[in-house]
């Protein structure tokens, strides 16, 4: 009896120091090592607009045109291999004048990985940034917003500041989502300072398209400017 009740606590204690984990890998506003940022603490009715993943060709000119019609600049996470790949549109997006940071080079969990790995999937995507021609700080982002150990250690020992969100307006659910619904989250949630996060880059994510306009246009009726992630850290 004891041993069942010794192995029941065990497991308990397993199941609570898992869920403990899993809840910080995940967290928008806490990790153990280094500089993480969900939203900068602002007076001024700032606040950036963030697109993870790609670039693409199907999409980033599109993009591009969007935000020269409205005079916004945003801030895109790429993926080492994508920029790689599609070198002519990360171009692109740093001629316009928006920020390039770095979202893994192949866009895989960064949970249990080694610090040689982590080391190269940052350090390939930051080489390739620099390729495309940007020349500011290279802010990072982990694919799916996992970190645990290793990756805050390696942020921290580089130097490295970890940006979030709080405002993720998508459900990745295709038939659930309405660009109308989308935005209108943003815009009741939008406070100074935030970090908007969307994904625009890939054919899915269509709703995500069509909700930009209408964020964009919505915020600057609200008197909002949309800056770079960099240049709302300057505010703070």
């Amino acid at each position: 009896m004891l041993n069942t009740k010794l192995w029941l606590k065990l497991v308990l204690v397993l199941l609570v120091t898992l869920l403990t984990l899993w809840q910080l890998s995940s967290s928008r506003q806490f990790q153990l090592f280094g500089t993480l940022v969900d939203k900068v603490d602002t007076e001024q009715k700032l606040v950036a607009l963030t697109f993870d993943d790609g670039p693409t060709p199907q999409y980033t000119a599109g993009i591009l045109q969007l935000l020269e019609l409205y005079q916004v600049k945003a801030t895109f996470f790429v993926t080492g291999a994508e920029t790689q790949r599609y070198m002519t549109q990360a171009k692109q997006i740093v001629a316009a004048g928006h920020q390039l940071g770095n979202h893994s080079w192949f866009h895989n969990r960064m949970l249990l990985m080694s610090l040689d790995d982590i080391s190269r999937e940052i350090e390939g995507t930051d080489q390739q940034i620099r390729e495309a021609g940007f020349q500011g700080d290279i802010l990072f982002r982990p694919p799916y917003g996992k970190k645990l150990l290793m990756l805050p250690w390696y942020l921290a020992s580089t130097n490295r500041t970890n940006i979030m969100w709080d405002i993720a307006p998508e459900t990745f659910d295709q038939d659930s989502e309405d660009p109308q619904s989308m935005a209108t989250e943003v815009l009741e949630q939008v406070e100074p300072g935030s970090i908007v996060l969307l994904h625009l880059m890939y054919k899915n994510r269509e709703a995500s398209r069509t909700a930009l306009p209408i964020i964009i246009k919505g915020l600057k009726a609200k008197g909002y400017r949309m800056v770079t992630v960099s240049e709302l850290l300057t505010t703070q």
